[in-house]
């Protein structure tokens, strides 16, 4: 749960009383809803300036994080136990509320239903996954399969671990992951799975050692986004137990990634030849470049 504290911050919901009482105040003072509110004048107003960097910077404002409060939080780890039989359904959710202690209705507490049931799951993962580089041994244990040592780990192989690792937590749930999928890609839900889905994204890159931060900063998390999200459809279909064909399937994707990379590294350089053969040859000719 400590890893799940630092993951999922909390968010207070405001109780139902609390509507007839702003009710009540708004009948006896209606001069405070004639106040005009204070518009902040042009001049004062602070613009950007236009030498600011418009890729990613630390300076960047983070990516709003999914927030529950304490009851909700109970209810939603007492559910995740159900997930493997029940699924993402009201059925698991219903189950979880009796086992935290509380009554069936307590369920609408929680806004999305089943969505927020996956939601947590894939929040809670991506903080047992921080956890476990933290502890230390993962990586440890990566570099073992590599056959190497732990500092001689490249960023790649330490990208396509934690992306492995990650998919390996989804084991227990993987026979009714379809319909978590399903639920995701519902229109009114797909902006909230595209941000989980970056969040990933980053924190794999960000655990991984790859600090740099360039033009380049969203395509990295673009293609780790986009290896994770098809594995995870293989991952549906793969009968081996220990997800051997995902496995396969994940480092296929990473060669073809990789040698995707060297034929635009390749025709890069073979531009820039061109580009500096013909400024040489035009300077040959007198002319001023």
């Amino acid at each position: 749960m400590s890893y799940l504290s630092r993951t999922l911050p909390k968010r207070v919901l405001t109780p139902s009383l609390t509507q007839p009482i702003r009710q009540t105040r708004a009948l006896t003072t209606p001069t405070l809803q004639s106040t005009p509110r204070t518009r902040t004048p042009r001049s004062n107003q602070i613009h950007p300036s236009p030498s600011h960097r418009t890729y990613h910077s630390a300076l960047h404002a983070r990516l709003p994080d999914h927030s529950y409060t304490n009851s909700q939080t109970a209810i939603l780890t007492s559910a995740l136990t159900h997930v493997p039989k029940h699924g993402f359904s009201a059925t698991a959710l219903t189950l979880g509320a009796r086992d935290a202690g509380f009554l069936d209705v307590s369920v609408q507490l929680l806004p999305r239903g089943e969505f927020d049931l996956i939601l947590f799951w894939l929040a809670s993962r991506r903080g047992l996954l921080r956890g476990k580089v933290e502890e230390g041994g993962l990586f440890r244990r990566i570099a073992a399969e590599n056959g190497k040592d732990v500092h001689e780990l490249s960023v790649e192989e330490r990208v396509r671990g934690l992306l492995l690792e990650r998919l390996r937590m989804n084991v227990e749930v993987r026979d009714v992951w379809q319909d978590a999928l399903a639920q995701m890609s519902l229109l009114a839900n797909i902006p909230l799975s595209l941000t989980e889905l970056h969040a990933l994204a980053s924190d794999i890159l960000t655990l991984s050692g790859d600090d740099a931060v360039d033009a380049t900063w969203y395509t990295r998390r673009l293609a780790v986004s986009a290896i994770y999200a098809s594995a995870e459809v293989v991952m549906t279909r793969d009968p081996t137990p220990d997800l051997v064909e995902m496995a396969a399937f994940v480092e296929r994707r990473f060669e073809d990634r990789k040698t995707l990379t060297d034929k635009i590294t390749g025709i890069g350089q073979c531009a820039g030849f061109g580009w500096n053969t013909a400024i040489g040859l035009g300077r040959s000719w007198g002319l001023k470049i």
